[in-house]
Order: C-alpha cells, then sequence, then structure tokens
C-alpha cells in the first residue's frame, strides 16, 4: 500500500533490538524495546524468538501496536529474541522486506535484522553468486531471502552460502566485506550476535539485565525495559553472547565517524549517543543558532515535536518568550487509510495545527530541526499566515542539507533538495519566510561537543567517510574521504 506524505522531512532509517535473558518474558521485553524505538521506522515490525530448539518469527506491516497483540506476544515462547522497526532506505515498503529475515545457515536456524544501508551491493552479489554457484545446494538461502530486496536480506544469503559451520567464523568473514553502515542483530537457537560498522554511523549500544544482556539502537530502549547502560558496542566490533557468557571481537579497526543527524533529529531526545545526552545537545544547538541569527519577535514557537529542544535554547539565549503556537496530532504516523483529495489538500493539517490565539497579530520564530524540500516550511508558513501571524522568521537547527544520504537516512536526491545551487536569501524567498536562518555547521559541532573528525556530516558538507559506488560519486562529484 501507499502511504500519504504529509511532510518532506528525513525518514530515521531503522531500530533494532536483541535480547539473551533466560527465565524473563523475552517477546515482551523486546516488543517494549521496539516501542521504544518506533520514531526510527513505521512501516514495518517484527520479532525472532528462540526457545532453544527452534526460532520462530512474526511480522507484519505496521507500527508496533499494530502487528503485536497479547496473544502473539505470549505464543512466542523463548530466552532470546531480536526485533526490528523499518522505514525502508532500501527495498520497497512491502511484507516481503519486513524483517529481521530467516535462513538455515551452517545447520542452524539464522535470523537477522539490520539497521543501515550499505553502499557495495553489487560487490556483495557477485560475490553470492559465486558462492550459491560453487556450493552445495544445502547452502541456497532460504527462498524468503531470496524473494527480498534490501540489504539485510542480502547479508543473510552471503552468511547462509557460507561454507563454515560455525555461525561466528562467517560472520567474522562476511562483517569485514560490508561497506557502509550496519548495525546488525542476529540470533541462533542458542545465541545473540551483534555487530556495528567500522565507522560507528549509526547507534548500538549494549545493557544489563539481572538475567541476562540487552542490544538496542538507542538508550532509550534499555531505559523502558529497566536495563542497566554497560557501554556502546563499539566500531568494527561484533558480541557473541550465550550461555558462556559475552565475548567481543574485532573484525575491523575503528574509524569513528557517527552520524551528526542524530542529534539533530533521528534519535529520541532521552536518549544518550558516544556519551552525550541528546535533549541538551538539541537544546545548545538552539542556543548557537540564536547568537548566529537573532531575531525581532514576539515569540518562539517550535514546530513539534523535533524542534522543540532547539526551540527551548533559541529562547533562553535570545531573551524572546517561548510559546506553543502549533498543536501536533500524535497519532498521524503512517496511516494505511488512503486520504480523500479534500483532505489531501490539506497537507501539512493533518499533522499540525496553529493555535491562532497565540500567533495572531504576533511576530514569530519558527524553530524546526532541517529543510529537505521545503514544501513542508512553505504550507507552514502559509498556515501561519492565515492564522494572523504578522511576521514568520524561520530559524533552522542544521545546516542546509546540500547533499543525499547513503548510510541510511532516506533524504531527497540532490535534485530535490532545495538548498543546492540556491542561497539562504532565495531559500527564504522560496518558502516565503520573512527571514531564514541556519545554524553553522562549525556553530552545530561545537554544539555537539565531539570533535568534527569523529562525525560523518556528508549531507551538511559532501564528505563522505565511507566509498560510494562510482556511477553515484560520479554523478553528483562526491569528495570522498576513502574513494
Amino acid at each position: 500500500m501507499s502511504h500519504p506524505q504529509v511532510d518532506d522531512r528525513p525518514h530515521e532509517e531503522c531500530g533494532v533490538f536483541g535480547v539473551y535473558a533466560p527465565g524473563e518474558v523475552v517477546s515482551k521485553l523486546t516488543y517494549f524495546g521496539l516501542f521504544a524505538l518506533q520514531h526510527r521506522g513505521q512501516e514495518s515490525a517484527g520479532i525472532a524468538v528462540s526457545d532453544g530448539k527452534r526460532i520462530m518469527v512474526f511480522k507484519d506491516m505496521g507500527l508496533v501496536s499494530q502487528v503485536f497483540n497479547e496473544g502473539t506476544l505470549n505464543s512466542l515462547t523463548g530466552h532470546l529474541a531480536i526485533g526490528h522497526t523499518r522505514y525502508s532506505t532500501a527495498g520497497g515498503s512491502v511484507w516481503q522486506n519486513a524483517q529481521p529475515t530467516f535462513a538455515q545457515v551452517a545447520g542452524q536456524g539464522l535470523a537477522l535484522a539490520h539497521n543501515g544501508n550499505l553502499t557495495n551491493t553489487d560487490k556483495l552479489e557477485e560475490l553470492l553468486r559465486s558462492a550459491l554457484t560453487e556450493g552445495a545446494d544445502d547452502k541456497v538461502p532460504h527462498k524468503e531471502t531470496m524473494d527480498s530486496s534490501n540489504d539485510t536480506a542480502l547479508i543473510t544469503s552471503l552468511m547462509a552460502a557460507h561454507p563454515s559451520d560455525s555461525i561466528e567464523r562467517i560472520a567474522l568473514d562476511v562483517l569485514p566485506q560490508l561497506l557502509g553502515a550496519f548495525c546488525l542483530v542476529f540470533m541462533t537457537e542458542n545465541a545473540l550476535y551483534a555487530a556495528r560498522d567500522p565507522h560507528g554511523v549509526r547507534p548500538l549500544v549494549l545493557g544489563r539485565l539481572e538475567r541476562g544482556w540487552v542490544v538496542a539502537s538507542e538508550t532509550a530502549a534499555l531505559d523502558i525495559i529497566g536495563a542497566t547502560f554497560v557501554r556502546e558496542v563499539e566500531p568494527g566490533e561484533f558480541v557473541a553472547i550465550d550461555a558462556a557468557g559475552l565475548r567481543s571481537h574485532r573484525f575491523a579497526q575503528p574509524r569513528p565517524k557517527g552520524c551528526v543527524f542524530e542529534y539533530v533529529y533521528l534519535a529520541r531526545p532521552d536518549t544518550r549517543i558516544a556519551g552525550r545526552p541528546v535533549q541538551p545537545t538539541r537544546v545548545q544547538i538552539g542556543r548557537q543558532l540564536a547568537i548566529e541569527h537573532p531575531a525581532d519577535a514576539d515569540f518562539v514557537i517550535p514546530v513539534p515535536d523535533s524542534g522543540t529542544p532547539a526551540a527551548l535554547g533559541y529562547a533562553r539565549e535570545s531573551g524572546i518568550d517561548f510559546a506553543i503556537g502549533l498543536v501536533k496530532n500524535a497519532y498521524v504516523g503512517r496511516t494505511f487509510i488512503q486520504p480523500t483529495q479534500t483532505i489531501r489538500q490539506l497537507g501539512i493539517r493533518l499533522k499540525l495545527n496553529p493555535l491562532r490565539e497565540v500567533i495572531a497579530g504576533k511576530r514569530l520564530v519558527v524553530v524546526d530541526d532541517s529543510i529537505v524540500r521545503g514544501n513542508t516550511q512553505r504550507a507552514l508558513i502559509r498556515m501561519l499566515r492565515a492564522a494572523g501571524a504578522a511576521e514568520v522568521h524561520v530559524r533552522i537547527s542544521s545546516p542546509p542539507v546540500q547533499w543525499p544520504c547513503f548510510y541510511g537516512i532516506d533524504f531527497a536526491t540532490r535534485a530535490e533538495l532545495i538548498a543546492p545551487g540556491l542561497s539562504v536569501a532565495e531559500i527564504a524567498q522560496a518558502i516565503e519566510a520573512d527571514s531564514l536562518g541556519f545554524v553553522s555547521l562549525a556553530g552545530m559541532h561545537a554544539a555537539v561537543g565531539l570533535d568534527a573528525d569523529l562525525l560523518c556530516s556528508a549531507c551538511f558538507d559532501g564528505k563522505y567517510p565511507i566509498h560510494i559506488p562510482g556511477p553515484a560519486a560520479a554523478t553528483l562529484g562526491i569528495d570522498q574521504e576513502d574513494a
């Protein structure tokens, strides 16, 4: 099914979760863990559970709360589980691409879930074809993975085609061949595994339960199930957890390049990445934005919810009163109900509605996290003016998005982005704002509090830390640090 597109925001790739906890109801722990990661993907959700003898996988299209119910979770019994919530960045939004995937690997069942995006899929497909040509019939991947069109299915198929009879040896052979951004959780009947790409583009953390271990995309998922944060899974690290405990392997040397957009928008505000709490970081970006781009206004209002922390920071630094001028419908999500033409024309009102008594006759600073195509901001500004706003000054808590992302964020193509080729004044005119200001790249990095060399900012500066396939790189004129 297609979905009505009520905005043009960047979408949040995927969320992964895994738990090894004998004696616990792991299906429900995984359900609540995925619930905490729902913001990272709303197209499909899935859970795989093992009782030591077999792996059961249940997945479907929709939100976590739509896919699972009490009866389903009670039927998924076992001592270890993995889960996934998906937004497609590779492969279509169809059931066949829902995760976890499943295959027979080295005489065992293997369920696998992935967050990120691989950049060398052509080479990996060649390796898979070669392995299948040389291998025996029992190495042919499970039909489900062959019917899928995403990176996860490709990784699963590569592992299924490997000649070794040891899952850990297979992983240590396959993982170094993967190029791009990836956080993996996978499991056999009796062991849980996790791996993170050498650049650590996407977050992945390790937590401890009283009777087990947890891995998850964000610390917020640990909090919701009462797990204690232990540490991040390191870039280039492969972790195995079973009855013998936890083992760590290094499959590549770490070259940290964490995605800076996780701090700006993608991650939950109550999570921590690389030891940095996200909410105060976003507030600090807002303060920096006020220093760089002051405005004479009556109120600072956020575009909820992602613009709220930066708007608070802007208001505190500028001394302008903070106000709620837009109300968000928290239940829009990704609806499967197609709107009528009349409703579709209302566009952004499906998600946001102005508080007229707050904004009528007022000069507003409107704080948002990013501008992608500009359609959302233009519609929003028109809506605010129709509600009586005297002036609308837009402030953005990230630099202009100039380049597409190849590492797991579903940005528009460069031709669709509004910023390339336009000055800030021209963008302001295009979205019909009285003024427009973006935080500087240096200001954003300073607010995050990490050395710029440890962050991937490719969508802002075009400096891609991981090699991009030749045709795409040549077309875009990409600056590749690893080319």
